[in-house]
């Protein structure tokens, strides 16, 4: 397995630490408002890559952190004048909601979602350890900040320099006094009306990036093996949370394995909440199926930007729904022994196909299209009876891993039979004749849609 690295820029031979254990961090969200579908193509890569990586025999210890304190929770929360912890726990349940709608399942009991609040102790250790070593500093009335004049390192992971911090993805600490141009926030003093805790540090709460370290060196200790998140956290973000580990501990590289995916872009601009040009997952929702979703966010590479469209997500919806068909049609024949000879070697060497792309860079666009040629090979053999029963069965299930097979979905009988003559019909090129079903189907309540992936074919409401 080769995964491309952030820190080294090029793809590296997956090897962890640890054998074949793997810790594995991924920054979640900040809870103050619902997340856009842009964060949640991160949380479903992601979990995808926890469940490979399981499926392909290492034991996955995943975490992810959730921000329940910020400055963006306070300012939501006192615009609402409700309490900042309160509203924060609002939206959390929200998004653990929303994730167990997306299928999103990698976090599981024996791993854990992470909140910053329940860290309050680990975040102090941490940043008393960084000022003892003299990676830290006093601001009075305002906290505690890291000197990057102290760690050489700085830009290692993203090319940048403190010099590049006032950008529109960067959370930059402001504050006159500041030794360094990107010196950042590690504790944050007590102001009216927010929310605190009392600390040898002082009556305060955490700065953004010193809960990641926190969290993960509690759990993982001072190194661990991958590191994933949206590309808009490389800098300064992870920046802050290699300078703070590396200078806790002294040892070098915090994170072995940096993943980055690409944005989601709504009119060539990354998706935003601060741009206004987003749709909330909540809402996604409520008109899609989390497999079109989730078949929608693993149709492009993960590194790639991803375009925003509904014509691209009524493709993944029909993509979605020839899955559901092929299903239906090898349920037809389940239990039976089909094997053929010819078919079976033809399935088992797209299997191979499909584990070496995603051996390679996780690479889903890849493996989904080697998925869809096979459907393309087999449909006609399944109606002659002759297909790789067990080899097709082990392939659907290694599908259904990345979530993007649904539950069954049947049609009336006449209409499934009008919908199998009709692409009958246009394989052969004889349009006009479709087009003559296509009303006929229209006429008994049926909206089509043809799509590179087929029809999409809707009840009409």
């Amino acid at each position: 397995m080769r995964i491309y690295n952030t820190l080294t820029k090029q793809k590296e031979e997956f090897v962890p630490r640890e054998n074949k254990k793997v810790k594995m961090f991924v920054c979640g969200p900040t809870v103050y408002d619902y997340i856009h579908i842009g964060n949640a193509r991160t949380f479903v890569f992601f979990d995808v890559v926890a469940k490979y990586l399981r499926h392909s025999g290492y034991q996955v210890q995943y975490i992810q952190n959730i921000t329940d304190i910020d400055d963006k929770i306070i300012t939501r929360a006192k615009e609402i004048n409700e309490d900042p912890l309160v509203f924060a726990k609002k939206y959390e349940e929200i998004f653990l909601e929303d994730m167990k709608a997306l299928k999103v399942t990698a976090v599981t009991d024996y791993d854990q979602y992470a909140r910053a609040t329940d860290h309050i102790d680990e975040v102090v250790a941490q940043v008393k350890k960084l000022i003892e070593k003299g990676h830290a500093y006093l601001i009075e009335g305002d906290g505690y900040y890291f000197d990057l004049s102290t760690f050489p390192d700085y830009g290692k992971l993203s090319g940048r320099t403190v010099e590049m911090a006032e950008d529109a993805v960067s959370r930059v600490d402001e504050n006159p006094d500041k030794r360094n141009r990107g010196d950042f926030t590690l504790w944050k003093f007590f102001k009216e009306g927010e929310p605190f805790w009392e600390t040898k540090l002082g009556k305060g709460r955490p700065g953004w990036h010193i809960e990641d370290t926190a969290i993960t060196e509690k759990y993982f200790g001072p190194q661990y093996d991958l590191h994933g998140a949206g590309q808009d956290l490389i800098f300064p973000h992870h920046e802050a949370e290699i300078a703070q580990q590396e200078s806790a501990s002294g040892l070098k590289p915090f994170v072995k394995y940096w993943m980055h995916n690409g944005f989601l872009v709504n009119k060539k601009k990354k998706m935003s909440k601060s741009l206004g040009n987003f749709m909330s997952l909540n809402e996604a929702l409520k008109t899609y199926s989390p497999e079109t979703l989730r078949f929608y966010f693993l149709s492009a590479h993960y590194r790639s930007p991803l375009d925003f469209s509904e014509e691209i997500l009524k493709q993944s919806e029909a993509a979605v729904m020839r899955i559901n068909e092929f299903r239906n049609k090898l349920r037809q024949f389940k239990g039976k022994d089909l094997s053929d000879q010819e078919n079976s070697k033809e399935a088992k060497e797209a299997y191979r196909k499909i584990i070496g792309a995603m051996d390679d860079d996780f690479n889903t666009p890849e493996a989904i299209g080697i998925f869809f040629e096979l459907i393309r090979q087999t449909n006609p053999k399944i109606e002659t009876k002759q297909v790789a029963m067990a080899e097709l069965i082990k392939i659907l299930n290694f599908f259904n891993l990345l979530g993007i097979v649904p539950e069954p979905i049947t049609y009336p009988a006449e209409i499934q039979e009008l919908i199998d003559q009709r692409e009958k019909i246009r394989e052969s090129k004889d349009f006009t004749a479709a087009d003559q079903l296509r009303s006929q189907i229209e006429s008994l309540g049926y909206q089509i849609d043809d799509t590179i992936y087929g029809p999409l074919i809707k009840k009409r409401t």
